[in-house]
């Protein structure tokens, strides 16, 4: 594939890009249901972009409600080479301030309450998930989100929990002691489910608050969050403009962790006993190989 349609998932706060060329809202169908949203399409400085708001616009879907297969389905079916998350997220560690943004390297999922998998009976497949971000999409968002001015760290774990309510100082101190360095609700199914569908993905972890570990300050709450996830949506949106400028002069070459083809040697059901129906659901997922 040598051209790029990058695919931008919003968070909290986040609900349009600007400046895109050409815009206009789509509808996409899903086998899995109704994802959060239509997707925004068009292109922006130069290269094809498709956004989806994860909690559709006005935020109107928790954490727990999302429909995550469904979402990274329609970015596939959208046409989408690659995924950028970005997300609003608490900070686990002193030196990541409210205001700075993360460059997440790795992932624990605590999350208990959703399906995180497009693959089960009829069709069994497992992918690695032991390096989960795109190195190339992340060393770019690090790149571009420092030369915007934006404090940025290289590398963290995001440790998803399951929402919607904060973690309690117990859960904050012990993911501190893991060596957790943000904590968020939405990026776990969402980054397996982006490797199911051979989708490279990256994660840009804005943080807003100290979660409640830092005792000297008070515990957190939606209007502090609130204060600096409006600052952080709109240093986000040039985040994307600066990383679209980057892209459009380069042709897309296959991502270079294999990512594109992850799935060759992951699906282990034998063709004979594989269930028709989930088959066809799987089309967009992996029909490059179901259909071979």
């Amino acid at each position: 594939m040598s051209k790029w349609v990058l695919g931008i998932i919003g968070g909290s706060g986040l609900y349009q890009i600007p400046g895109i060329v050409g815009g206009r809202w789509e509808t996409i169908a899903s086998p899995w249901g109704a994802p959060s949203d239509q997707v925004f399409r068009g292109t922006l400085r130069g290269v094809d972009l498709v956004f989806l708001p994860r909690h559709g616009r006005g935020h109107k879907l928790g954490p727990t409600q999302l429909n995550y297969r469904a979402n990274i389905d329609v970015m596939k079916r959208a046409g989408c080479t690659d995924l950028l998350s970005l997300s609003a997220c608490g900070s686990l560690k002193e030196e990541f301030a409210p205001g700075d943004f993360v460059i997440v390297d790795q992932f624990i999922d605590r999350t208990f309450a959703r399906e995180t998998s497009f693959f089960g009976e009829g069709v069994v497949a497992h992918v690695s998930m032991a390096h989960p971000v795109s190195s190339r999409l992340a060393v770019l968002a690090a790149e571009e989100s420092a030369a915007l001015g934006i404090r940025t760290h290289r590398g963290g774990t995001y440790l998803a929990i399951e929402g919607p309510q904060f973690s309690s100082l117990a859960e904050s101190k012990l993911y501190r002691s893991w060596d957790c360095a943000v904590i968020g609700m939405t990026n776990m199914p969402e980054a397996k489910l982006a490797r199911e569908a051979e989708l490279p993905y990256a994660t840009v972890a804005m943080e807003t608050d100290y979660d409640c570990w830092r005792e000297e300050v008070a515990a957190v709450s939606v209007t502090d969050v609130l204060k600096v996830l409006h600052r952080n949506a709109d240093r986000a949106a040039s985040l994307v403009g600066r990383i679209a400028q980057r892209l459009f002069p380069m042709t897309r070459t296959p991502d270079p962790d294999g990512i594109d083809v992850c799935l060759d040697h992951a699906i282990i059901t034998s063709r004979e006993v594989r269930d028709p129906a989930l088959v066809r659901q799987l089309e967009a997922v992996a029909g490059r190989l179901l259909r071979s």
